[in-house]
């Protein structure tokens, strides 16, 4: 069978699939789990300065294609994720990507040097979420000088370690973006977050379902908009991309990364295909390049953009 490996800004992995931020990834354990079962690397779901309770229930609902999620970045705080953090690494040797919000530019920062204290492999500066109360406003994702500025701050903090963007399917012109971020600073970007908000309604109580009225939609649906994304940022950077949304076959894996992915996220699909899914798109990654006649995924990264 054909090797997996790949490398992130300098990290490398022994297969390109990551666990995505919010599914599994609670806490050292759970995503302990995720990497027992062959994900190449693991995210934590995002954290904040302080714990979040996010919104009240019901904050998840299965739709055709995937789900609505409108969970509201609940989470622990920083310091409790980098406890957690601390435990992964004295559990794996796989790489950690930590991730992180804020409710202003500057608090990125703060939260950024909480966390990189606990020295995560890689960090993830989530700018893009869809579903935040209004508190938050606009998605800091989708003004392409605020996004700039926060990596510009999240770099200063994390020195030598890498700074990941998540980037919001929303945005204006996502490879302009992408590339604002490259020059800010940025060692990698992670597209997409989910897409949306959406929302579904009850046909007998005439009232939408989720608690929060609308949330971000990810799953198989959003997979088509994923790969156009990824496709854009590739023309626009030279930094590696974790193409993330709607992965849940080897052929989605493939994919993202003939639109020109470094790695892989999967998160929904761990839902609604199994844990085992790291393994199954592994193994179809290696079996469909030795049929091709290829020796790695450095033979076919970004194919789809060579016209």
């Amino acid at each position: 069978m054909v090797e997996l490996p790949v490398t992130l800004a300098g990290i490398k992995l022994h297969n390109p699939t990551v666990l995505a931020s919010g599914i599994l990834g609670v806490s050292a354990s759970s995503a302990a789990l995720a990497v027992a079962h062959g994900a190449g690397a693991v995210t934590l779901k995002s954290c904040g300065a302080e714990p979040r309770l996010g919104h009240r229930g019901p904050t998840i609902l299965p739709v055709p294609g995937g789900l609505l999620n409108a969970v509201g970045l609940s989470n622990p705080g920083a310091a409790a994720v980098a406890h957690e953090i601390r435990d992964f690494r004295g559990r794996c040797e796989v790489p950690l990507v930590a991730s992180i919000f804020g409710r202003t530019e500057a608090e990125f920062g703060e939260v950024a040097a909480i966390i990189c204290d606990a020295h995560p492999a890689l960090l993830e500066v989530n700018v893009s979420c869809p579903n935040v109360s209004s508190e938050f406003g606009t998605p800091f994702g989708l003004d392409h000088d605020a996004t700039a500025r926060i990596t510009r701050i999240v770099k200063d903090i994390a020195g030598t370690i890498p700074v990941f963007i998540k980037l919001s399917p929303q945005a204006h012109n996502i490879g302009s973006l992408a590339r604002r971020c490259q020059d800010a600073g940025a060692d990698g970007i992670t597209a997409i977050n989910s897409v949306g908000p959406g929302m579904a309604i009850d046909v007998y109580t005439r009232r939408p379902i989720l608690s929060n009225l609308s949330g971000g939609l990810s799953g198989r649906a959003v997979l088509p908009v994923a790969v156009r994304c990824v496709y854009e940022i590739a023309q626009n950077v030279s930094i590696p991309i974790i193409g993330t949304g709607g992965i849940t076959t080897p052929e989605d894996a493939l994919q993202m990364i003939l639109a020109g992915a470094t790695a892989v996220g999967i998160g929904t699909g761990v839902h609604s295909t199994g844990i085992s899914i790291f393994q199954e798109v592994c193994r179809g990654l290696s079996e469909y390049l030795e049929e091709s006649g290829f020796t790695g995924l450095d033979d076919i990264r970004g194919a789809a953009n060579d016209r």
